[in-house]
């Protein structure tokens, strides 16, 4: 695709892209129980399909306005913020997509509201209709979740009083200030990495990994992203608001505690001693989690409930080895088969823990682009991956990476795993499949005849 685009066609592909996300998740997203439609229905094929023309749209649009950045005219980051607004404006009402998730959000909440044992207990235990919106292998599973994201759910929940539609919109509203303040803190980060703002934005905000699954999928990986973005500025000249921050990021999801070695770092790298920045790291970071588990009300349950998001059958590296070694040792007739998912899980962690700490080990001086690069070990590596987990990396890779040859590489995978989900959450099967490669294959071909009238000459000259 080698047409020429400004930013108003880029963004008003963009907008295109995710207009036709918008559209086709009204019968084709992660829908409430009693709008659900059967797959095979004409109106959910239809969706399907404009689906993925949106998203193959979007990327185009994404890879497009990442030409400009390069270019010899770059957008400002205030031109940037303008378009990633006008992009995820169609989405702010749309139905959730990829993933089911924000239902589990709401069906936690309220449990909190309710004095229910969020960690111990599955949304099974709240009654009523809100667990069936949950994805079945989540109904009876305790939250992952820390206490500062449950006690904002719990205030949803008793602000919306279990209303689903005001619900869904409130925890879409919390998703676009994570990508409010993720935006905020990206160019800071960058001029402080010594990097371009500008592409930090493009491929740490812009990206379509964010739109799809930040907004549209209404994650809380976006608040804890933000917090933990504003938390590294702030580290520098304010460590113990940093800290702070931080820790109110891993008190959302737990992987942002990576960071607060990294506010270590920063303040160290500002003057500091490496003591003293330690010990006011530790001190500001306990009495956070001291003072928001108390605020939530929910006890410590959530660090016995960190390998809640572990499964024998979740899509990562180390689940798939495991269930091709427990397969084989079955055919062997060996008693060691139930063993070798747990055994490659365990190997997995093992194997992250040992790559952070090298990463660590040579990239102290640079301990933002070394925090980015093990959030991305930890999401590859880990007992349970989703498309959304990458960016947690990315987000930090794209403010400090030391070369755009590596922010090129993180690009494609973003490109390729924008991909990777079907919009309403669940597994594929092989219609499915068909519908979503011919939706993507429409962008396609209409991405190539807008290529092929660009370069057509006009009425009148020769070409």
């Amino acid at each position: 695709m080698a047409f020429p685009a400004d930013l108003r066609s880029c963004q008003v592909l963009g907008l295109a892209g995710t207009a036709f996300l918008a559209l086709g998740g009204e019968t084709a997203g992660a829908l409430p129980v009693r709008d659900l439609l059967a797959p095979a229905s004409v109106q959910a094929a239809l969706g399907l399909v404009g689906v993925y023309f949106g998203v193959v749209l979007l990327v185009a649009a994404w890879v497009l306005l990442g030409r400009l950045v390069r270019g010899p005219r770059p957008p400002t980051p205030r031109a940037l913020l303008l378009v990633l607004a006008v992009w995820a404006a169609p989405l702010l009402l749309a139905p959730p997509l990829f993933s089911r998730d924000v239902y589990s959000y709401l069906a936690q909440g309220a449990m909190v509201d309710a004095h229910l044992d969020v960690y111990a207990n599955g949304p099974d235990r709240l009654g009523g209709p809100l667990p069936d919106e949950v994805a079945p292998m989540w109904r009876h599973t305790g939250a992952p979740y820390g206490p500062a994201f449950l006690a904002l759910a719990s205030a949803l929940s008793g602000a919306t009083r279990g209303e689903l539609p005001a619900g869904l919109l409130g925890m879409r509203l919390v998703a676009l200030l994570g990508v409010a303040l993720m935006a905020a803190a990206l160019p800071r980060l960058a001029r402080h990495s010594g990097a371009d703002p500008a592409a930090a934005l493009w491929l740490g905000a812009l990206n379509p990994l964010v739109l799809l699954h930040l907004v549209a999928g209404a994650h809380n990986d976006a608040l804890m992203l933000g917090l933990l973005g504003l938390g590294l500025v702030a580290a520098r000249r304010r460590p113990a608001v940093g800290a702070v921050l931080v820790t109110l990021a891993a008190l959302v999801k737990a992987p942002a505690a990576l960071g607060l070695p990294a506010v270590v770092a920063l303040r160290v790298r500002s003057g500091r001693p490496p003591l003293p920045a330690a010990l006011t790291t530790a001190v500001a970071s306990a009495a956070t989690t001291v003072a928001a588990t108390a605020v939530a009300g929910t006890g410590y349950g959530w660090i016995g409930a960190l390998d809640t998001p572990v499964s024998a059958h979740n899509w990562a590296l180390t689940s798939l080895l495991g269930r091709a070694t427990g397969a084989l040792l079955t055919r062997l007739d060996s008693g060691l088969a139930p063993l070798a998912v747990p055994a490659w899980h365990l190997f997995g962690l093992a194997a992250t823990a040992v790559a952070v700490l090298l990463v660590w080990l040579r990239l102290l001086p640079r301990p933002v682009y070394a925090l980015g690069l093990s959030l991305l070990m930890v999401a590859a590596f880990g007992p349970a991956i989703r498309p959304w987990y990458v960016l947690w990396g990315l987000f930090l890779i794209a403010a400090a990476a030391p070369s755009p040859s590596v922010r090129h590489r993180v690009a494609a995978l973003a490109g390729v795993l924008a991909l990777a989900v079907l919009p309403s959450g669940g597994p594929a099967d092989l219609g499915q499949l068909v519908l979503a490669v011919s939706g993507g294959l429409l962008g396609v071909v209409v991405l190539w005849q807008a290529h092929q009238a660009a370069q057509a000459p006009a009425p009148g000259r020769t070409a």
